[in-house]
């Protein structure tokens, strides 16, 4: 990994390509759908004019989608670059640590409660499942030296496989119990789903992915310290350790936003990161912001074609998402030996 000297003028050009794929990303999702709405209605929409109809698709159903999509994408690519820095392999995800299964677990477990019907919805139970799976990782990666890197990797492959197994357990004996564990419900949104999403569920998760995102980018000056060298980051006196724990928990918690918001959407924090170090090097006061534009447009555009390649039915967003993911990562891995 590189970093290159950050220049305004390089920052700006970056950014502002970054936010017109945005922007490119923003309108298409909002033209295009099962139900056909003309441009010209879609863009009057947009301004509060058009017919009752093309309110209702563009402001009611796919406004909301496409803010909780870019959102969501934004948060998994934010949170794949910290991680990539902090464990030392652009191979590295934020599902890779289990959070991903221990955010899954609590939100099933409250699905099986009947708390979806309550005004918390299924955010705090959901990060709450994913804080503790980072509390375990955490415990079993600490060693006598400060927090091991590799130990931690193994931890979360191990504790992603047992939480999944509970959480495959839970739907078993809870399948048909109430009506609140469907399987076929509660696996969909497992895989990625923006479908059910009002606006009401959209302004409930925005303010915790807003911020918890936002708050990545405190991180970077550390981060850059981190990649030169341990020994180098604790001559500037940097405390690494604290560092590297804040780090790790601040990923895992908007990893855990994420899914809470929109279930497990794998690849998006593996593949936006590297595709923005590819193009602008390393310097995190640049790639994170950057990652956050792409990864929200990566999003918006996997969700977009998640609704209208089978339409009228509608694939999960870590279906389309894995599509793209799955080929990158081989070629990444086979490129790395």
């Amino acid at each position: 990994m590189t970093v290159r000297p950050l220049t305004p003028g390089r920052a700006a050009t970056a950014l502002a390509a970054c936010a017109a794929l945005l922007l490119c990303a923003a309108l298409l999702s909002m033209l295009l759908g099962a139900a056909e709405v003309p441009p010209g209605q879609v863009l009057r929409a947009l301004v509060g004019g058009g017919d009752e109809t093309a309110r209702t698709v563009v402001l009611q159903v796919r406004l909301p989608r496409a803010v909780l999509a870019a959102l969501v994408g934004a948060a998994l690519a934010a949170a794949g670059a910290v991680l990539q820095a902090l464990l030392r392999n652009p191979l590295a995800d934020p599902f890779i640590l289990g959070v991903s299964s221990g955010c899954a677990l609590g939100a099933v477990a409250a699905i099986g409660l009947g708390m979806q019907a309550t005004a918390l919805g299924l955010p705090l139970p959901a990060v709450a499942g994913g804080l503790a799976a980072v509390g375990i990782v955490y415990a079993v990666s600490r060693a006598e030296g400060g927090l091991s890197t590799r130990r931690m990797v193994l931890a979360g492959v191990v504790a992603s496989y047992f939480l999944s197994a509970v959480l495959m357990l839970l739907l078993f004996l809870g399948e048909g119990r109430q009506g609140y564990l469907s399987t076929e419900r509660v696996l969909f949104w497992l895989m990625g789903d923006f479908s059910s999403q009002t606006p009401e569920q959209v302004l409930r998760a925005a303010p915790l992915l807003l911020v918890a995102t936002g708050l990545t980018y405190l991180l970077a000056p550390g981060l850059n310290l981190l990649m030169v060298d341990e020994g180098w980051a604790r001559s500037t006196g940097l405390s690494v350790e604290r560092f590297k724990t804040l780090a790790f928990l601040l990923a895992s918690l908007v990893t855990g936003a994420a899914v809470a918001a929109a279930g497990s959407i794998g690849f998006a924090g593996l593949i936006v990161p590297h595709a923005a170090r590819l193009l602008w090097g390393s310097d995190h006061r640049l790639l994170l912001p950057a990652s956050m534009l792409l990864g929200a447009a990566f999003l918006l555009l996997a969700d977009t074609a998640a609704r209208t390649v089978a339409a009228p039915l509608e694939l999960p967003v870590g279906v389309v998402t894995a599509f793209c993911g799955g080929p990158f990562f081989l070629a990444l891995l086979a490129r790395r030996g």
